[in-house]
């Protein structure tokens, strides 16, 4: 089988979307740093700033954040006025930075020790989602715009490159994965922007990263589609397929076998679903899923495991199954902690549930060392 170009032996590892509902720093890097592959959180409970969409609007011309209103428009008055400044200081490496103000719990990270984590990693709103959720003063959204569409692409390829070479000073298997929600929008006759162009774009886009291309997404997904776009590591909400498609089977098994690695976010965030699992019933479910796989292929069930990575399905930034949050296992597992959110309760019990899934498939399939 050949290997990513990640570097990375992947074999059921744990890690984590970069989203979490904390209001504390220290309690969300604790966490964060508590699985086999650790990442920046972002916290936008902390500061609207840590928004996944603030955060990457940084430098780019024409954008406002209105921190107090929570939202991210476009001016293209204001685009035009800053374009030429803009393009002068495209060749400073502190353009692309994502700086303090916009992300403490980041420099955080950068100040611990992470050289001896097999990976480590960061994120970054990817370009699509982006530019169809910042809209200009007529409230349509900017990637309908094609020279700011462009520039848009060019200014997150050269953040996602800054950003993975300061991760890479930490860790020599870092990597940033692009956060996509988007993507599940091009598939829609409404958009106006269709997965025939992004496919496209994308693949001139993921053409100028330094480091691995890697996508993540949360939204309903088209694997085939997703796996064709040229990147090295797919992460996406696994448990919302419930049962694996036999047609999705040859794309899995080809990106596999190509060297892909793929994190299939498993664990569910709100509380209606994780109350119905343990560690042991989503070991099951996700074996079912390779098994679909193995057995339309032949690539085995432990040739998928071993170029897998295990995650939570979702962010849990609002808890869609309230109903029951406070129930007695949620209780036990937050013990002692009785200033936290619903949210934060159900994050951590979401890690706990992580981390021993991880252990689960890891002795399953025999990959222990």
């Amino acid at each position: 089988m050949k290997r990513s170009h990640l570097n990375l032996e992947a074999r059921c590892k744990s890690t984590a979307m970069g989203i979490m509902p904390h209001t504390d720093v220290g309690k969300a890097l604790e966490l964060a740093l508590g699985l086999d592959i650790p990442f920046w959180p972002q916290l936008p409970n902390v500061s609207f700033y840590e928004d996944m969409y603030a955060q990457t609007s940084e430098n780019f011309p024409g954008v406002v954040v209105d921190p107090d209103g929570e939202k991210v428009s476009f001016s293209t008055n204001r685009f035009e006025e800053e374009l030429s400044d803009y393009s002068q200081r495209m060749a400073e490496p502190e353009t692309f930075v994502l700086s303090q103000d916009y992300s403490a719990v980041y420099h955080r990270f950068l100040a611990e020790d992470l050289q001896d984590y097999p990976a480590i990693r960061g994120q970054i709103t990817g370009p699509v989602s982006f530019g169809f959720r910042v809209t200009d003063e007529n409230s349509r959204p900017i990637i309908y715009s094609e020279g700011v569409k462009a520039l848009l692409f060019d200014f997150i390829q050269r953040k996602n490159n800054l950003q993975y070479w300061q991760l890479k000073e930490k860790n020599q298997n870092a990597f940033v994965w692009l956060d996509e929600p988007g993507l599940g929008w091009v598939f829609s006759g409404l958009s106006g922007y269709n997965d025939v162009q992004t496919r496209q774009d994308y693949r001139t886009f993921l053409a100028g990263f330094d480091g691995p291309r890697v996508l993540h997404l949360c939204a309903n997904v088209n694997l085939p589609y997703l796996l064709g776009l040229g990147i090295e590591l797919l992460s996406f909400d696994a448990y919302q397929i419930e049962l694996m498609p036999k047609g999705y089977a040859n794309a899995i098994a080809e990106f596999i076998r190509s060297g892909g690695i793929i994190s299939w976010g498993i664990v569910p965030t709100d509380s209606g679903s994780l109350n119905k699992e343990t560690p042991e019933t989503l070991a099951r479910l996700l074996s079912s899923y390779w098994e679909v796989v193995a057995e339309n292929t032949g690539l085995s069930a432990r040739g998928i495991a071993e170029q897998a990575l295990i995650a939570p399905a979702r962010c849990c930034l609002k808890n869609i199954g309230r109903v029951g949050a406070s129930d007695d296992t949620v209780a036990c597992e937050t013990r002692g902690s009785p200033n936290l959110t619903v949210e934060e309760r159900l994050v951590g019990r979401a890690f706990a549930y992580l981390r021993t899934l991880s252990e689960i498939l890891k002795n399953k399939f025999d990959l222990q060392y």
